[in-house]
């Protein structure tokens, strides 16, 4: 493998990992996440949001992964962006489609996947305030996109 797909430490940082995440907002407040940075230790917020499984489209990966971090089933409305992100922790690159969508019910006895902390529904605001303890910068532009109103049908993203 050239040595330029390797981080100092010598692991692969291509190819990205394909992750989804879920803007979640319901009455002014966002569905937030808090959970442990595995590469820091520290305690970030973001999104629900995580990694594609194999034979999943990027729609169920969604659907999942905020069932499985905050308890919650949703319905997705369109898809805000999609990006490229290398952590600066640990130069791994994020291909990551992030989703609107809208909270449906509070599923019952939700066992929450045990990296998750604790969930929040937090007002722009207090998101704006806990800015330096976002995972990534992409937590907060999100939000700033679905404000601006940008969102893009869910049929943008094609299922042969």
């Amino acid at each position: 493998m050239d040595e330029s797909f390797k981080t100092e430490s010598g692991t692969e940082k291509w190819p990205p990992h394909i992750t989804v995440a879920c803007v979640i907002e319901k009455e002014g407040k966002y569905l937030m996440v808090e959970e442990r940075d595995k590469t820091s230790g520290e305690m970030v917020f973001n999104q629900p949001a995580g990694h594609v499984e194999a034979g999943e489209s990027l729609a169920q990966a969604a659907l999942r992964e905020t069932l499985e971090e905050t308890g919650w089933d949703i319905e997705l409305i369109g898809v805000l962006g999609v990006s490229l992100y290398i952590a600066p922790t640990n130069g791994i690159t994020y291909h990551r489609t992030t989703f609107l969508a809208t909270a449906v019910h509070r599923a019952k006895n939700a066992i929450l996947d045990p990296d998750i902390h604790a969930v929040h529904w937090f007002d722009y605001e207090a998101i704006v305030a806990r800015s330096a303890r976002m995972r990534s910068p992409l937590a907060l532009a999100v939000i700033d996109r679905q404000r601006q109103g940008i969102c893009y049908p869910l049929d943008l993203i094609i299922h042969p």
